[in-house]
């Protein structure tokens, strides 16, 4: 092959590959997502396994629903938000995000922790989780939906008033720092995931029983997404039989 040969085969080799590397970037996309804050552990991994499918890029951001409700009210933009189904409606009224299809894509049910040197507490039964309430030095939970759930637990078992001294209330992000700062048998009630993958916190077990009651969260697209179609996908991919058995892997049922 002679040198003018060479150079045009050397040539065509680097117009196809820019195209090929061109196309290659056309194809992938990067959304954002912003999602209630008990979904993290179990989201993450989902999101990882979308990353491998289709080497989109997703930005994740977590906080409590109405902490992304606000956020989204106030003109922070996303692509998706994974939320409780009544703030999801909320910010369709007022237009923030499509009406439409809203997937249900995962449930996460409400456990008992403590910190990771406390006692290894038996909650299998009714009777043995009122009892262990009753031991506890200090009992945190939140003052949102999860929070307001295991208060009416404690009416239920007739022990609110009896714990009432005991019991500490914080914002959603904050129910495991008074526990890992104590000294005594201090417990945390909260969202499964996040006290099972919380540092120095181990879980008890679930709420046994009809106690029991679980967070339902949904999928819905931002009105001003520029990502309409890879976002539409995404949401498509949670509901996907791949995705839930991920999600239930990782606590969110």
């Amino acid at each position: 092959m002679n040198a003018k040969l060479k150079r045009i085969g050397l040539s065509t080799f680097l117009i196809g590959s820019l195209s090929i590397f061109a196309a290659t970037t056309v194809q992938a996309a990067d959304i954002k997502v912003m999602s209630d804050s008990p979904l993290e552990p179990a989201l993450t991994k989902v999101v990882d396994l979308y990353r491998q499918h289709t080497h989109n890029q997703v930005s994740l951001v977590f906080d409590p629903s109405p902490v992304v409700k606000k956020r989204i009210e106030d003109g922070e933009t996303a692509d998706v938000v994974i939320v409780q189904p009544d703030f999801a409606e909320d910010l369709t009224k007022s237009g923030k995000v499509s009406a439409g299809d809203r997937p249900i894509i995962a449930h996460v049910g409400v456990g008992l922790g403590n910190r990771k040197d406390g006692p290894a507490h038996d909650i299998s039964t009714v009777e043995k989780f009122r009892n262990t309430l009753l031991g506890a030095d200090l009992l945190v939970f939140n003052s949102v939906k999860s929070g307001q759930a295991f208060a009416n637990v404690l009416e239920r078992l007739g022990i609110a008033e009896t714990l009432k001294p005991k019991i500490v209330r914080t914002a959603p992000n904050g129910i495991f720092e008074p526990v890992l700062k104590g000294k005594g048998d201090d417990m945390v009630a909260g969202t499964i995931p996040l006290i099972a993958t919380t540092p120095g916190i181990k879980l008890l077990g679930p709420l046994p029983g009809d106690l029991q009651s679980t967070l339902t969260y949904t999928a819905v697209l931002m009105a001003n997404t520029s990502q309409r179609d890879t976002a539409e996908g995404f949401i498509q991919f949670l509901a996907s039989p791949e995705a839930k058995k991920t999600f239930a892997a990782n606590g969110a049922k």
